[in-house]
This record gives structure tokens, C-alpha cells and sequence, in this order.
């Protein structure tokens, strides 16, 4: 036997006698002397299937349950003999494992169940007295013995049925103890899932925040890009003010300049009359002077008529002399302010020009912002007007037929292209985010309670 080797397989339930039989153990010596190796001689029956973990125990007499045994030894398998025969066995305790009392013994085979399958009458280790050679009794006493022996009887009865019903009662508890190891499965698996459930849980509510502090930060960014496209609205409608009075200026400064050259034209056509006529007079003189008088009295006669009328003429010339020079000096002027008048349309043209692209760029941050916060509108090209460029051709907004803005009745010329009457007309109106829903621009307090509506919802 070896002490050291793994424990055997025992059971704690209190076992049933009728499993004693399927291992009958032969040859079994009241006495064993101490000191001395045991040998143990079994048979299996052919009730029992041996299997690799079977055992023999040496069990001391009163035992309740398989692991109560002294020592142990491990049943070795049968070879090659039919399972429906009986098999002789037999194993060898060494002396050093076996008890040094004198109490009662006894061998049992146990199963690798812990069930077991046989048990042997009782001995004791202790050497053989002369008092144990022969016992001799008389008939009182062998009745006194029989009157014990049944009342031995009884009781071992007693004992049974007591024993049956602790079996019950022990069944019913390994009943109840699996029903409470199953519900104690069942109550860790709930643990588990509850703990898998906190976490996704705090996983969730980890999340949340998140999500709420970048609804936040959308939010102060909508409203910092909404504060960027009213300024960059009020720029733009501030810009086309000022560019819509520059055209106004550049307007009545082409129509000055038109007068102008038309003043200039006359004078000029007045003053080519008067050159004309200025030449004439003087061809008229100079014919005169070459014309000699040669009697004195002719030139008596005639002197004073023609002196007369050369006076005249001579005023005449000095007339149109002044007027002309009048007329050259107002020419000078005429054209000195038509200079100004111009070097000023030219500042005009660039300041025009300046307000062109500020306006373009304003437009172009304002789709952009717009982009980000709403769907995009359509609006006008960059380099378009709304009244045309007054500097690329003939002046198109003087036509007959016009078009009016029905939000602020503003007049634009017929031919202007659609997309730029509707940007204008869209430029009034404030569309929601959400919903599309528009409203005018002069409602404003009214397009806000709607936005925040939907943040309500």
C-alpha cells in the first residue's frame, strides 16, 4: 500500500447493506497478529463491473461513512476473464500501515463512486490467549444469549429502519441541496449579467456625456456661425447700400457728363459758326484794304457810308471776337470740369470696383456659413449686380419693363436674369434648419419662437 499516493474516492451519504454482497471476502482470521503483513482474500461477483479507481479499506467496526477507513490499498484489475464469472483477488497490507490496537476491524471494498461493495466479518490485531482455544456455556446461559440476541435482533431492526429513514431524509437533502446549488448557479449567472449590465450601463451613460458635450459644442458653434452670418449679412446689406448709392452717384455723374458734352458740342458748333463768320469778314476787309480809291472825291462821296458801314462791321468783328474768346473760355471750363468729371467717374469706377469684390467675398463667406448650419440657398454669382454693371455696356436698367421685389416692392429691370431676382427675393426670408418652413425677414422674433419649438421637441 502506498500512504503517499492520491486520496481514494469515498462518499459522506450513509450507505445501503445491499451492495455488501457483491464482494464476498474469504478466509478471514478472527485474529491478526501485530507486526506481521495481512493478506486479503475477495471475490467479485458477477454483480460487479471492477473499475481502475476500486479500493480495499481497512475500516474499524461502528463506521457510518466510506471515509472512515484506518488505510487503503488500490484494487488491482482482473485479467482476461469473463464478466459473468466469479474472480478471486487478493491484496497484501503491509505492517507498517495496519493498526496497533486491539478495537474490531473489518475490510471493505468500495467502488470509485465511493459505494461500498462488500464487507468482511470483524477481527482484531492482537496475539491468540488460551482463553479464545474454547468457550463453554451452559443452557441458561446460550438462552440468556438467544433472549440477547433477539433483542439484538430488534433493535438491529430498529436501526435499519432508522437507518432507511435517515437515507430518505438524506436524499431528500441531496435533492434540495442540488435545487440550491442550481439556484445558486442561477443567482450568480444573474450576478454576472447584472455586472455585465452596470458596465454597459456606465458605458452608456459615459457616452451620453459625451454626446451632450459635443451637442454643446454644436450649439455654441451654430450660434457662433448664426452671429457670423448676421454680421456678415448686415456687411452685405450695408455694402449693397453703398453700392447702390455709388451707382446713383456715377449715374447723375454720366448724365452731367452727357450734358456736358452736349454743351460742349453746341459750343463748339457755335463757335466753328463764328470762325467761320470771323474769316469771312476779315476776306471782306482784306478786299477793302486792297480796293484803292483813286478819285478823293469818290472816296468824299462814299466815305461816309462806307466808313459807316465798315464801323459796323469793324463793331460787328469785335463782337464775335469777344464772344468767340467768351465762348473759348467757357469751352476751357467746360472741359477742365469734364476732366474733373472724369478723373472722378474713374475713382468711382475703382471704388465700384472695391465694393464689387468686397461684396463677392462677403457672399462667399455667408454660402459657406450658411453650409454648415442649413442647407444651401442659391444665390447670386459672385460678379453679378443686381442692377447691372453700369460700365460694361449700355445701361439696362432705364428699360420700360421692370420687375418688383413683392417683400420690398424694390424695381429691377425685366432682363434681369431669374436666379438673381430670386436670390434677392430669398434674401428677405428666413428658412428653418429643420423643417424648411420659411418666414420674412421683418418676423424675425416669430422665426425664432420656431426654432426654439424643435429644440422643445
Amino acid at each position: 500500500m502506498d500512504e503517499n499516493s492520491d486520496e481514494p474516492p469515498t462518499s459522506a451519504v450513509l450507505l445501503d447493506s445491499c451492495h455488501f454482497s457483491q464482494v464476498v471476502f474469504n478466509n478471514v482470521e478472527k485474529f491478526y497478529v501485530p507486526g506481521g503483513d495481512v493478506i486479503c482474500y475477495y471475490t467479485l461477483t458477477q454483480n460487479i463491473v471492477p473499475r481502475g479507481k476500486d479500493w480495499v479499506g481497512i475500516f474499524r467496526v461502528g463506521w457510518k461513512t466510506a471515509r472512515e477507513y484506518y488505510t487503503f490499498m488500490w484494487a488491482p484489475l482482473p485479467r482476461d476473464i469473463p464478466s459473468d464469472t466469479a474472480v478471486q483477488q487478493q491484496i497484501q497490507f503491509k505492517a507498517y500501515y495496519l493498526p496497533k490496537d486491539d478495537e474490531y476491524y473489518q475490510f471493505c471494498y468500495v467502488d470509485q463512486d465511493g459505494v461500498v461493495r462488500g464487507a468482511s466479518v470483524p477481527f482484531q490485531f492482537r496475539a491468540e490467549s488460551e482463553d479464545d482455544i474454547l468457550v463453554v456455556t451452559t443452557q441458561g446461559e446460550a438462552e440468556e444469549i438467544e433472549l440477547q440476541n433477539k433483542t439484538l435482533r430488534k433493535e438491529n431492526e430498529q436501526l435499519k429502519a432508522s437507518c432507511a429513514a435517515l437515507q430518505k431524509q438524506t436524499v431528500d437533502l441531496q435533492e434540495e441541496l442540488k435545487k440550491t446549488q442550481e439556484l445558486q448557479k442561477s443567482l450568480e449567472s444573474l450576478r454576472s449579467n447584472m455586472e455585465k449590465l452596470e458596465l454597459e450601463l456606465n458605458s452608456l451613460k459615459k457616452e451620453n456625456n459625451h454626446l451632450k458635450e459635443l451637442d454643446s459644442c454644436r450649439e455654441a458653434e451654430l450660434h457662433r456661425l448664426k452671429e457670423q452670418i448676421q454680421n456678415v449679412t448686415s456687411s452685405k446689406e450695408h455694402l449693397e447700400t453703398k453700392l447702390k448709392t455709388a451707382l446713383d452717384r456715377v449715374d447723375r455723374l454720366q448724365s452731367q457728363v452727357l450734358n456736358y458734352e452736349k454743351e460742349v458740342e453746341n459750343l463748339s458748333h457755335t463757335d466753328r459758326d463764328k470762325t467761320e463768320q470771323l474769316e469771312s469778314l476779315k476776306e471782306e476787309n482784306r478786299q477793302l484794304r486792297e480796293t484803292k480809291v483813286k478819285p478823293s472825291l469818290s472816296i468824299t462821296v462814299l466815305g461816309g457810308a462806307r466808313a459807316e458801314r465798315l464801323r459796323h462791321e469793324a463793331a460787328s468783328i469785335w463782337q464775335l471776337q469777344c464772344q468767340l474768346e467768351e465762348q473759348r473760355r467757357l469751352w476751357q471750363i467746360l472741359q477742365a470740369k469734364k476732366s474733373a468729371a472724369d478723373e472722378k467717374n474713374q475713382k468711382l469706377r475703382e471704388e465700384n470696383d472695391e465694393l464689387l469684390r468686397r461684396l463677392s467675398q462677403a457672399r462667399e463667406v455667408s454660402s459657406f456659413s450658411a453650409s454648415k448650419a442649413q442647407a444651401p440657398k442659391p444665390a447670386p454669382e459672385a460678379g453679378g449686380l443686381l442692377f447691372g454693371n453700369p460700365y460694361s455696356g449700355e445701361i439696362t436698367w432705364h428699360s420700360a419693363s421692370l420687375r418688383r421685389c413683392p417683400i420690398c416692392n424694390e424695381v429691377f429691370p425685366e432682363d434681369i436674369e431669374t436666379s438673381q431676382y430670386e436670390a434677392h427675393v430669398q434674401s428677405h426670408l428666413l428658412e428653418c434648419p429643420l423643417c424648411r418652413e420659411t418666414f420674412e425677414d421683418s418676423n424675425k422674433q416669430v422665426f425664432e419662437d420656431h426654432i426654439f419649438c424643435h429644440r422643445l421637441e
